[in-house]
């Protein structure tokens, strides 16, 4: 097959972008012909993979970023016709056949007081949104979480929806198996966008357990530590703020604490599977549905902070170590040929 994959920024530099690059890659090694079209290539461009760059745009206003980036795609794919070529886009486009959707739909602003819809902002998010939905001949979601959303907010589009097709995960360090100290261990929490991935939460549940566990430490992976010092102004120590350098620390955590109001999938949650970290995350993490009770812990999110913190130090707890959580890019690539096998031929661009 031949497959051109669109996004803005190529390279492993996001969860998304990620799940791009080591896609493109594993359909290469399966022998398919591989292009991207992009804004920029963020990482070094593969020898057997052409990327065709069309420049920056500026980020600001979104919906703007989105809408030109958009017109670019188009006019480049005018100009080099691809008729025999399959286009999966993840980005907000109207030319493609097959779009994966990464994100909670848009569309959930409708939940919101009717005044957050009167602005130009929102409705041309809505526009872009439809847009990429309506062209395609399939709507791949990232997870069971973005299916179910996607067959609410649009139902007369639920034809389309594909079966989710979830991210990989790149084996790296195991973690050892090791007995936690009664009054201690390490807590992780990975995320940049802090406030949505709940680290106010995640402190005060560490907080409360270093009550009774007093040399418990919380790791934070991800923003900057200006950003979040705050949150630990009453702490005496028991806490690193390490920032996001692209080291995995999976390894050095006792369980990963992931309380998060609203999470698309959460490919941290599987990363610390696949080190063997047991996890405690919210039931609104699309990765929960990879979560095997032997794996960790899921909670709603509206359970208090001591529910929170009972279930955490049951996983500090605990003597065993969870089995290895295993899903290689290449699993992720064959889903995708079933799906490119099921779009018709006849391909306008």
């Amino acid at each position: 097959m031949k497959i051109l994959h669109v996004v803005r920024r190529y390279g492993p530099v996001g969860g998304m972008e990620r799940y791009v690059w080591e896609l493109t890659h594993e359909l290469r090694r399966l022998g398919h012909e591989v292009e991207v079209l992009c804004e920029i290539c963020l990482a070094e461009k593969p020898a057997d993979i052409a990327v065709h760059e069309l420049g920056e745009i500026a980020r600001r206003p979104r919906w703007l970023s989105l809408l030109r980036f958009g017109w670019r795609a188009a006019r480049w794919l005018k100009t080099h016709p691809h008729p025999d070529w399959l286009v999966h886009s993840h980005e907000r486009i109207s030319v493609h056949d097959v779009t994966t959707f990464h994100g909670p739909p848009f569309a959930g602003v409708f939940e919101k007081p009717f005044w957050r819809l009167l602005s130009l902002r929102v409705l041309m998010q809505l526009y872009l949104e439809r847009r990429e939905l309506t062209s395609p001949h399939c709507i791949v979601p990232n997870s069971q979480v973005i299916s179910e959303q996607l067959a609410h907010y649009y139902p007369q589009l639920a034809g389309k929806l594909t079966v989710p097709v979830v991210p990989g995960v790149q084996p790296g360090k195991l973690r050892v198996q090791r007995t936690v100290p009664a009054g201690g261990g390490v807590v992780g929490f990975v995320g940049k966008e802090w406030r949505r991935k709940g680290l106010p939460l995640a402190a005060e549940i560490v907080a409360r357990l270093r009550r009774t566990r007093p040399e418990l430490e919380l790791w934070v992976v991800g923003p900057q530590a200006e950003e979040v010092r705050h949150l630990f102004a009453g702490w005496q120590g028991g806490y690193r703020l390490l920032g996001w350098s692209g080291q995995s620390y999976y390894a050095e955590f006792d369980v990963l604490l992931h309380p998060a109001r609203s999470e698309p999938y959460g490919m941290v949650i599987s990363e610390a599977m696949s080190a063997r970290v047991p996890v405690v995350l919210s039931d609104v993490c699309g990765a929960a549905a990879q979560v095997m009770p032997v794996a960790g812990a899921i909670l709603p999110l509206d359970a208090s902070v001591e529910r929170w913190a009972e279930e955490t130090e049951k996983q500090l707890c605990r003597s065993d170590t969870p089995p290895q959580f295993v899903r290689g890019w290449a699993e992720v690539a064959r889903e995708y040929e079933t799906i490119y096998r099921k779009v018709p031929e006849t391909n306008p661009t």
